[in-house]
């Protein structure tokens, strides 16, 4: 069992930077990979971007290419994302999720496919 717990939401404008945090109670490093999703009011929940277990693989979401950075602090068993650039579609709470992965390198997008998930952050960025 492992227990996500994100923070670093909050209200930003646009153009403006945030980091998110997901802390997690145990060893992630080379066990699970990591993913980061987002869920608009009245929307479904979206893939924004992953980490493999190795940490040497990354996946991003079109939307956020180039304007968010995932990154791991192995030693602290945290996951970060760095975001950069906020437009207010970026709106949402974000949530943290991991994935008991098998293969090194290899990520998922797929929600369903995580097996522990945060309780969520909310980051509103204003025009």
């Amino acid at each position: 069992q492992v227990q996500l717990v994100e923070s670093g939401g909050g209200l930003v404008q646009a153009g403006g930077s945030l980091r998110l945090s997901c802390a997690a109670s145990a060893r992630t490093s080379g066990i699970y990979s990591m993913g980061w999703f987002r869920q608009a009011p009245g929307k479904e929940r979206n893939f924004v971007g992953a980490i493999s277990r190795s940490g040497g693989n990354t996946l991003y979401a079109n939307s956020v290419k180039g304007r968010f950075t995932i990154s791991a602090d192995n030693a602290a068993n945290t996951v970060y994302l760095q975001m950069n650039s906020l437009k207010p579609e970026d709106t949402a709470v974000y949530y943290c999720a991991a994935k008991y992965q098998v293969a090194r390198d290899t990520i998922s997008f797929v929600g369903t496919e995580y097996d522990y998930w945060g309780q969520g952050t909310q980051v509103t960025v204003s025009s």
